[in-house]
C-alpha cells in the first residue's frame, strides 16, 4: 500500500510530556536518526525510518504550504518552531510543536537538519486547526499543487504581515 494511500483510523496518539521526540535527517529529508520516543510514537522500527523521507509520517490535513515555509526556513540556515499534525503507521495522528534547527559541518555548510518534537498545548491545537484547514482550502482551490502550495502560503504570509509578526512569533502567541 502506498504511503499516500494509507486509511486514517480517526485515534489520536499522546505522548508524555517529558518525552522529546527526536530525529535528525540529511539534506534531502532523508532520517538519519530516532529516538525510541520517535519510533512508539510512529509505529515504524528503527530499520523502517532510517534513510526513509522525514514525510513518511505526513498528514493530509497538514498544510504543504507549512513545510515549504520550514524547508525554506532551514535551508536558509535558521530554525523554525511550528505545530505539525503527523500520521503514525497504523493511521493514527498526533500533534507535536516542532524545532528544527540545520546541523553545520566544519566548514559551515548546512548537513543535516535535527528536529525536537514536544507535546504541544491544547488550546494552540485548537487554534492551529481552522487556519490549517482554511489554508488546505486554498491548496485545494487549484489544480496545479504548486500553485496551490504557493497561493496557500501567500495566505499565510498575508496573516503574518496582518499581525505584524514572523512565523515563530505567530506559533508562540497561540
Amino acid at each position: 500500500m502506498a504511503r499516500s494511500d494509507l486509511p486514517l483510523s480517526g485515534v489520536e496518539r499522546f505522548f508524555d510530556p517529558s518525552e522529546i521526540i527526536v530525529s535528525k535527517t540529511d539534506t534531502t529529508g532523508k532520517i538519519t536518526y530516532c529516538n525510541r520516543t520517535f519510533m512508539k510514537i510512529a509505529g515504524y522500527t528503527e530499520s523502517e525510518l532510517l534513510l526513509a523521507p522525514h514525510s513518511i509520517l505526513r498528514h493530509p490535513e497538514m498544510p504543504r504550504c507549512v513545510f515549504k515555509l520550514l524547508w525554506d526556513t532551514i535551508s536558509a540556515g535558521r530554525e523554525i518552531f511550528a505545530y505539525v499534525i503527523n500520521r503514525n503507521k497504523f493511521g493514527d495522528h498526533y500533534w507535536v510543536l516542532a524545532h528544527v534547527t540545520p546541523t553545520f559541518d566544519a566548514g559551515g555548510a548546512i548537513s543535516g537538519y535535527h528536529s525536537s518534537r514536544r507535546v504541544p498545548d491544547r488550546g494552540a491545537i485548537a487554534k492551529i486547526q481552522p487556519i490549517y484547514r482554511d489554508l488546505l482550502a486554498e491548496e485545494a482551490r487549484h489544480v496545479d499543487r504548486k500553485a496551490g502550495m504557493q497561493a496557500s502560503l501567500d495566505v499565510m504570509l498575508g496573516l503574518l504581515r496582518q499581525n505584524r509578526v514572523t512565523y515563530d512569533e505567530f506559533v508562540f502567541s497561540l
